[in-house]
């Protein structure tokens, strides 16, 4: 092979590895990912699409527009863009809080962040219903205000901020630390007031992160169970979340039924998560 073929070979081989990426074994590793992914999620969701479309259509329409199912979904998408919507204001400032300053308790709080994904979500839920109920610590000082929290609608957004928190602040977080303190000297440097910099300096660096929390939070908070079932108070039309409805058709022996309910939660969350994550990549560019 003359000098010029193996010049040309060296000068490719950077170009086919990156191609290949830069783990070992891409082919085997492509399949085990695509094998798994199929096991963990793709095969059961698939199993969810074809039992429903079994159903005849009458009874789908009936099982998924009925005045219950349709209160339902009202709560639970609803409860979870408002737990959401909290949790991003929130845990935008408590992320800042535990970067930018040093207190003592500091490392407490930064532990205590993370208790609701250790916590069972029956023991939080059984924790808040006692702080809110009429007699609870918190609730004895809202119940003569008119304001009702356990055993109604707002009861539920408090359990969903509950479990969503902590993922907003951990997305957050990574990106503020990595964040250059320097920039926000030179805009004060230059002139800039704490709220233009605030607006044009800091929320453009952490927006994206902030977005992707909310996509988890909302997400968590759309299939929370055991911690809203206590302090919901769980009526019909009125506090049951959709996936409270899915146990008691199974409960029912109304497979059917589950199924119908489940798959349009499912279409209804991929396609805000869907929006969520383009509304994302269009920030980002």
């Amino acid at each position: 092979m003359s000098a010029a073929a193996v010049s040309a070979v060296a000068a490719e081989a950077p170009a086919r590895r990156a191609s290949r990426g830069s783990l070992p074994g891409f082919g085997l590793s492509l399949g085990i990912t695509v094998s798994y992914l199929s096991l963990i999620v793709l095969i059961p969701l698939a199993g969810l699409v074809w039992k429903t479309a079994s159903m005849d259509p009458g009874a789908l329409a009936r099982a998924v527009m009925s005045s219950r199912a349709l209160a339902a979904y009202r709560l639970s998408f609803g409860g979870a863009l408002v737990a959401g919507g909290v949790n991003v204001v929130f845990g935008l400032v408590l992320a800042w809080v535990l970067v930018r300053y040093d207190f003592p308790g500091r490392s407490i709080v930064d532990a205590a962040i993370d208790l609701p994904f250790a916590l069972p979500t029956a023991v939080a839920g059984i924790a808040l219903t006692t702080l809110y109920v009429e007699q609870g610590w918190i609730g004895r000082f809202l119940e003569p205000h008119g304001l009702k929290v356990a055993f109604a609608r707002a009861g539920v957004v408090i359990a969903m901020v509950f479990v969503g928190l902590p993922f907003v602040v951990r997305t957050v977080q990574p990106v503020l630390v990595d964040l250059d303190v320097h920039m926000e000297e030179v805009a004060a440097t230059l002139g800039a007031s704490r709220l233009y910099t605030l607006r044009r300096v800091i929320l453009p660096a952490v927006l994206p992160a902030a977005m992707t929390g909310f996509a988890l939070a909302f997400a968590r908070a759309l299939g929370e169970y055991g911690s809203i079932v206590f302090i919901s108070g769980n009526m019909p039309g009125k506090t049951e979340i959709a996936p409270l409805l899915i146990v008691t058709k199974l409960e029912q022996f109304d497979y059917q039924g589950a199924t119908a309910i489940a798959l349009v939660v499912l279409l209804a969350s991929f396609a805000a998560l869907f929006t969520i994550n383009t509304l994302q990549a269009r920030i980002r560019r």
